[in-house]
C-alpha cells in the first residue's frame, strides 16, 4: 500500500500504550537496510518522536548481548513513565561514555538490529522490518562505511547471522517498509509477515556462504 509517512504516522499516534504510556515503535532489519534513514523521517513526520540507536546500546564485546542493560536504562523508566537516561557506546574510543536522556514521550522510535528481537516484542506498539535483502543492505553498509571498516563487517555479518537464526524478527513485523522511487516520500508500507497471510516458515532471509 502506498502510504504517507505523515499518514503513517497519525496511525501510529492511535495505537494503545505498549510500555507505560508511551507507544514504542521498534524499526528493524538488517544492518545497511536504512533503518536509520526510514527513522529519522518517521520521526520528523511524528513532530519530533525521540529515537533511542541501537547503536549507542551496542558494544564490540556486546554486538547484541545489551537487552539486560536496555530494560534497565531505558524500558524499565519508560515503563514507569520517567525519562530514561542511558549511556552511550563511542565506537572509536571502545568505552561507554556519555549520559542520554530519552522521554518518555507519546510516541518513542528504537531503531536497530534486534529492535524486534523476543525480549523487547512485550513492550512494542509496533514492529517495522525494512524489507531489504541481507547481501544488498551488507553490500550498501561496506560502501557506506568504507575501508576502514571493513574488519568490523567481516566480524559483524557472522554476528547477525546467528542473531536473526535463534531470534528472528521478521516473522512477528506488523509492517513491512520498502525503499521505493515512486510511492509518497520514497517508501511503500505493507503488512508485515505477523499480520499477513504470508507463510511464516519462510526464512527471515537467504544467504550464501
Amino acid at each position: 500500500m502506498h502510504t504517507s509517512l505523515d499518514r503513517y504516522a497519525g496511525r501510529l499516534r492511535g495505537l494503545p500504550p505498549s510500555c507505560g504510556p508511551v507507544r514504542l515503535i521498534g524499526i528493524d532489519g538488517h544492518a545497511g537496510s536504512g533503518k536509520s534513514t526510514f527513522t529519522t523521517r518517521l520521526a520528523a513526520a511524528l513532530g519530533g518522536a525521540p529515537v533511542l540507536r541501537l547503536d549507542d546500546i551496542a558494544s564490540h564485546d556486546a554486538l547484541f548481548g545489551w537487552t539486560a542493560r536496555l530494560r534497565t536504562q531505558v524500558l524499565d523508566p519508560l515503563a514507569r513513565g520517567t525519562t530514561a537516561h542511558y549511556e552511550t557506546y563511542d565506537w572509536h574510543a571502545r568505552r561507554f561514555g556519555a549520559v542520554r536522556a530519552l522521554p518518555a514521550a507519546d510516541v518513542v522510535l528504537i531503531e536497530g538490529v534486534g529492535a524486534g528481537r523476543r525480549a523487547l516484542r512485550p513492550f512494542l506498539a509496533r514492529l517495522v522490518w525494512l524489507d531489504l535483502p541481507s547481501e544488498a543492505s551488507w553490500a550498501r553498509g561496506r560502501a557506506r562505511d568504507g575501508e576502514a571498516q571493513r574488519a568490523f563487517w567481516d566480524g559483524w555479518i557472522p554476528a547477525e547471522i546467528a542473531h536473526f537464526a535463534t531470534d528472528p524478527s521478521w516473522p512477528f513485523a506488523d509492517e513491512s517498509v520498502r525503499v521505493s522511487r515512486v510511492c509518497p516520500q520514497g517508501y511503500e508500507i505493507r503488512e508485515g509477515a505477523r499480520r499477513a497471510s504470508w507463510d511464516l516458515a519462510r526464512p527471515p532471509f537467504r544467504h550464501s556462504p
